[in-house]
């Protein structure tokens, strides 16, 4: 098995660990309860969930997805939850690779990976996007890609990182004055934290990423307005499709950015 395989499983491993707190997260963070304590239980029958039956995915389909105490079904989004962060960090560690010097950025794009799935399904939940997560992002993203910038020596990556969620801000924010009903300061808060990761990849990147974000929600909009699931004034939390967009961005945003630069003719 290659470096890069075995890099991969242990990504899916704690990323089943980290998908079973990012339940714990999503659901109590905005409710403002502790994270830690009490410990889950059942929210029918109040027994405490056994460690055994907290097994993420397993422990729901050992159960049947029902509390084994008093049959109360527990919903399927908990394993599916566990599964997505799973199959997320698997593919950042993949992308990243373990022969490469972008090794060292694996933490940082790790817990981007972690705070996309929490801040995603809050924001569709509440819509909104929890200070109490954001804010602290931007400090721990900054300080994981100086990590990361010190292991490459790439200290221009991290100048362009700080750069890239300054413009981002800077941008959502003038969005946000100019029309503040289609844009939220929660928004603007979670533009600093993924232009840090953009902007670290290279401006091109932060480009990328910035359209497919309002490429990506523009095209949800308008197809629920054609299936008349919402209309003009419904109000649809963009915060997933900029994080979905950070992710093109992160993925594809160098190639895509190459290539548009070469049809224009400017390379």
């Amino acid at each position: 098995m290659t470096a890069t395989a075995l890099l991969v499983v242990f990504a899916v491993i704690l990323g089943l660990a980290v998908g079973s707190f990012l339940n714990v997260v999503v659901w109590r963070l905005p409710r403002g309860e502790n994270l830690t304590s009490p410990p889950s239980a059942c929210p029918k029958c109040e027994h405490r969930i056994r460690w055994y039956d907290n097994v993420p995915v397993v422990g729901w389909l050992v159960l049947r997805g029902r509390c084994r105490d008093c049959s109360e079904p527990i919903s399927a989004r908990y394993p599916l939850v566990e599964a997505a962060t799973a199959v997320a960090f698997g593919l950042t560690a993949a992308f990243i690779g373990a022969e490469t010097s972008l090794i060292w950025a694996l933490p940082a794009f790790l817990y981007l990976a972690a705070i996309s799935i929490a801040l995603t399904l809050i924001d569709l939940d509440t819509q909104t996007l929890p200070n109490r997560i954001v804010l602290p992002s931007i400090v721990v993203g900054a300080a994981l890609l100086a990590v990361a910038s010190a292991g490459t020596g790439n200290w221009g990556a991290l100048l362009g990182a700080l750069a890239g969620g300054a413009a981002l801000f800077v941008f959502y924010f003038i969005i946000a004055i100019v029309q503040p009903r289609g844009m939220g300061m929660g928004d603007v808060k979670l533009a600093a934290v993924l232009g840090l990761y953009l902007g670290w990849l290279g401006w091109g990147v932060v480009a990328v990423g910035a359209f497919a974000a309002f490429l990506l929600g523009g095209v949800f909009a308008i197809a629920l307005l054609i299936i008349r699931r919402a209309g003009r004034r419904t109000a649809i939390p963009f915060g997933p499709w900029m994080i979905a967009g950070a992710w093109v961005g992160i993925a594809f945003g160098s190639q895509l950015w190459n290539g548009y630069m070469v049809a224009a003719g400017l390379v």
